[in-house]
């Protein structure tokens, strides 16, 4: 198999390689006949469906040799295939903006746990903001644009075999919103043995040791899923035209009615089928996918496709000036005319994982963004940074719950009082990595509008109305502890050492 990755030139050796592809596509289609007749009905039914996607990408997984780029044919894409936002922003509204916004859907990205922040179930039912969660946000949007406008935008979530359940239940408290709310799931995809390269679940059963055999293949999965849902068809009937696609955690992204008037607005011939917002790269965001051009096409380029001699140079903010903010506008009809001529084609994500009893597997996946080079006239739109506003840590959470940020009808704004536009970089230790521990060391969130850099590192506590301000360095070494005194206000601070405060 290691000879078979490598390719090797020589016709018998070719011939032999064919042979062990074959062999391994065979005993995986065997498999997974196998895994079906464990089930019957609608349940053998849907994994049906998923497994022919999943014999696809296993195909095209074994036709792999090498590295999906070669280095020396990247080249910056042209001027004009990325426009700066402020270019599409000044062209203005239209006096009837309802019209643009009847042809759009939003879909959010909700297959991913809350487990890296400590909290069990989807990750977008935790709470960020005055007991609001990224869902109860997304919802108050929607709504607000469809009471605005007397529009009806739909809210779609794609949800995982890990989420489907526990959002299902919570959706009933938005049935008197002004939103239709729909729902999808994502593929349920086999994890494959290391070395043999087979299924490890015995059986299509979500229980005990079998869970861990099944995985959702990232979010390059949504053209499939959502044409086989028959939702994607559904909608196209009732007159949409665009998907305006993000994660559920990015709080930034909110529907712009600038890119959708551009979007709706171009001649027919000329139909951009595919927007991707991009930001300018800072030193935090080294490893998040670029765009290049590519054999004359625009296209995504992923940290993981770089060869290892070229991450260094991937990681440069001179020349790779911008990164992909997951933020996605697209066309429904050239979706579904791509996945109908079978035409979607996405560089595979192959991801190593260890289960718990220390087996070694991989799980096949794609991202979404790949399929930017499969739709016509792809444009990147080169937006502020505050349309990307993910909330992936508790550092992350503090920011975006302190008064650097106010809520209006669920979007979240930068402060006027903050001078300056950046966000400050907030670094919080070990102790603060679970929401629950993280919001027992806050008495009250502190004032950050003059914060540039906050690092706190061990067992820390912050009192009531703190205050923040340029650089505040706070580190407990081991067994010592620092409460920070209620009213404190810490400019350019390093504290250290041991600080206790305890009730008389």
């Amino acid at each position: 198999w290691i000879c078979l990755s490598k390719g090797v030139a020589n016709g018998g050796m070719a011939q032999f390689q064919e042979t062990m592809r074959q062999q391994l596509e065979s005993s995986m289609h065997d498999e997974l006949e196998k895994l079906l007749d464990t089930t019957t009905g609608a349940e053998r039914e849907v994994s049906k469906k998923d497994f022919e996607g999943f014999k696809n990408l296993f195909h095209r997984f074994l036709q792999v040799k090498g590295p999906s780029v070669e280095w020396i044919k990247i080249q910056r894409p042209p001027e004009d295939s990325i426009q700066p936002y402020d270019k599409i922003a000044a062209r203005g509204l239209p006096d009837n903006v309802a019209n643009s916004l009847n042809k759009l859907v939003v879909v959010k990205l909700n297959g991913g746990l809350g487990t890296s922040m400590g909290c069990k179930g989807p990750k977008s039912l935790i709470s960020v903001r005055n007991e609001n969660t990224f869902l109860d946000l997304t919802v108050q949007q929607i709504e607000h644009l469809n009471k605005t406008y007397n529009t009806d935008v739909p809210l779609v979530l794609m949800n995982s075999f890990n989420t489907d359940e526990d959002t299902k239940k919570i959706l009933q408290k938005y049935t008197h919103h002004r939103v239709k709310i729909h729902t999808f799931n994502q593929s349920r995809y086999p994890r494959i043995n290391k070395e043999s390269l087979l299924p490890v679940s015995t059986n299509l059963r979500m229980t005990g040791q079998n869970a861990e055999g099944w995985y959702p293949p990232g979010h390059g999965d949504i053209y499939a899923s959502f044409y086989n849902s028959g939702l994607l068809d559904q909608l196209i009937e009732q007159g949409k035209e665009y998907i305006f696609v993000s994660n559920i955690d990015n709080l930034g992204a909110t529907v712009d009615l600038h890119i959708l008037h551009h979007l709706v607005s171009q001649p027919n011939g000329k139909r951009c089928e595919f927007v991707m917002e991009v930001t300018d790269k800072t030193r935090a965001d080294v490893k998040g996918g670029t765009l290049i051009q590519y054999e004359g096409k625009l296209r995504l380029l992923e940290i993981a496709q770089v060869p290892k001699a070229h991450v260094d140079e991937f990681k440069s903010v001179s020349k790779f000036k911008i990164f992909n903010t997951n933020n996605l506008w697209i066309s429904l009809p050239a979706i579904k005319r791509l996945q109908e001529q079978n035409a979607m084609d996405m560089e595979i994500i192959v991801n190593p994982k260890t289960l718990d009893g220390g087996q070694n597997v991989i799980q096949l996946e794609t991202a979404v963004g790949a399929a930017i080079k499969c739709f016509d006239n792809a444009l990147g739109i080169n937006v502020p940074r505050s349309r990307f506003l993910p909330v992936k840590t508790t550092s992350d959470l503090l920011l975006v719950m302190s008064n650097l940020y106010s809520l209006d009808a669920g979007s979240l704004n930068m402060s006027p009082k903050r001078e300056f536009p950046t966000t400050p970089h907030v670094k919080l230790g070990s102790s603060f990595t679970k929401v629950q521990e993280y919001l027992i060391r806050f008495e009250s969130i502190p004032d950050m509008l003059e914060l540039d850099h906050l690092t706190v590192s061990g067992d820390v506590t912050f009192g009531k109305n703190v205050s923040l301000k340029g650089t505040v360095i706070i580190i407990a070494n081991h067994g010592d502890r620092i409460d920070i005194p209620a009213g404190s206000m810490l400019e350019n601070k390093i504290v250290s050492g041991n600080l206790r405060i305890l009730d008389h």
